[in-house]
């Protein structure tokens, strides 16, 4: 499906006049779920395999469900629909409407059932439909969801995790478009995170649902339909209730007796979430650092590509974690190229590259051969589709910024 034909919702359409879906009542934890006709699932393949992102992502959330009925997901139209961009589209029909969940029009409250839900045990998985449509859901985000651990002085994890489709360049309107960020990573208490690969989005959504802590999951939307090979791991054993399972709240119903030494690999290998901590080297180089991430990545790749015919050698770095950051990784970089460059779609202004330009100045001070330049969007409002191209920092701005950094 190409993004031209993508049915994309709008606002006087579907978008907040959803179809009335039919009445289902959760399951308390201690109790059985009602017994649902589920259709017939052909299971995914396994080893690796040529995926879109967004694809990745639903395979991810597959094999997530598949491995802990605690679980779930919850969302605007993710069910019957799919979801506007069909990340989700199957899982309700496999895993039913008590697992994968049409929510109401109302991303506050949203957030609010899913907090008290991770407090019964569960694990939620919330999508906002577009990244505009997160502010109403600011306040839970922000004043609960982020402190519950604090306030609880450690007793109380909420492990929550909040896809959010970001950024711009498929030509759609103001409130689908943005790139909130910044807001986010500037809340402590929360993990703040973007894939830009189809690999790094089908291992990182599972270590999102792997934490403890509250997870903001950004995804490039304008990259759903990028492809690259992905290894899949294979799904899960048969699954048994234990006999001393106790009531009350949610509980794993998993076993190991089957599992592969892979698979059980796999899982330490997430539970770990290496990805939600560190930023990886996308391409090596000496010249200068190109720090990206989300969307973005993409870009820099092919910045670095067109430098390196003009014999300029730029080694890119992809963040993938907005908060915390991994500083340590960027620092070395620069240490070794002596220029950093900082992308990213967000504006500039107080955006997630003036703490990396601050922190690499602070770092790199007697390494650095130019000062730290960034690229990015302007700050105004995200423009209308037929001049975004000029706000979002393409090749030609990103090159701008190389020869500027050079000049020095």
């Amino acid at each position: 499906m190409s993004a031209t034909t993508l049915p994309l919702h709008n606002d006087s359409s579907t978008e907040h006049q959803s179809a009335p879906q039919p009445e289902a009542t959760m399951a308390s934890p201690d109790q059985s779920a009602p017994t649902e006709k589920r259709a017939a699932t052909k299971l995914p393949p396994t080893g690796p395999t040529t995926l879109s992102l967004g694809k990745a992502i639903n395979l991810g959330l597959r094999q997530a469900l598949a491995e802990d009925d605690k679980v779930m997901l919850m969302g605007e139209d993710i069910g019957k629909l799919g979801g506007v961009f069909r990340v989700t589209d199957g899982l309700q029909a496999e895993f039913g409407e008590q697992r994968v969940v049409d929510a109401p029009l109302a991303e506050s409250g949203i957030v609010g059932t899913a907090i008290g839900l991770a407090m019964r045990g569960y694990r939620p998985v919330l999508e906002i439909q577009f990244d505009g449509f997160i502010f109403p859901a600011f306040d839970q985000i922000t004043t609960q969801l982020a402190k519950y651990h604090y306030r609880t002085q450690g007793r109380q994890n909420l492990p929550i995790v909040i896809r959010v489709p970001y950024g711009g360049g498929i030509g759609a309107i103001e409130h689908h478009s943005e790139s909130p960020e910044a807001l986010f990573a500037h809340t402590p208490g929360l993990r703040v995170v973007t894939c830009s690969n189809p690999a790094d989005a089908y291992t990182m959504i599972r270590e999102a649902i792997a934490s403890p802590d509250p997870v903001l999951f950004f995804e490039p939307k304008g990259r759903y339909w990028d492809k690259a090979t992905v290894d899949l791991v294979a799904p899960p054993a048969p699954r048994s209730t234990p006999d001393n399972a106790a009531d009350g709240d949610a509980k794993d119903q998993h076993t190991d007796d089957a599992l592969s030494p892979e698979v059980l690999a796999d899982r330490e290998k997430i539970a770990r979430g290496e990805s939600l901590n560190t930023a990886v080297v996308a391409r090596q180089g000496t010249d200068i650092t190109l720090v990206a991430y989300g969307p973005t990545v993409h870009t820099a790749l092919k910045v670095a590509e067109t430098a390196q015919n003009e014999g300029t050698s730029i080694e890119v770095i992809d963040l993938r974690a907005i908060s915390p950051i991994d500083f340590a990784t960027i620092t070395a970089s620069v240490n070794k190229t002596g220029r950093c460059i900082v992308a990213h779609e967000a504006p500039t202004f107080l955006g997630a590259g003036a703490e990396i330009a601050a922190r690499v100045s602070e770092a790199c001070f007697y390494a650095l051969e130019s000062p730290v330049l960034r690229v990015g969007g302007f700050h105004i409002p995200y423009p209308v589709s037929k001049v975004e191209h000029d706000y979002l920092p393409g090749l030609d701005r990103i090159l701008d910024a190389v020869d500027r950094a050079l000049a020095f």
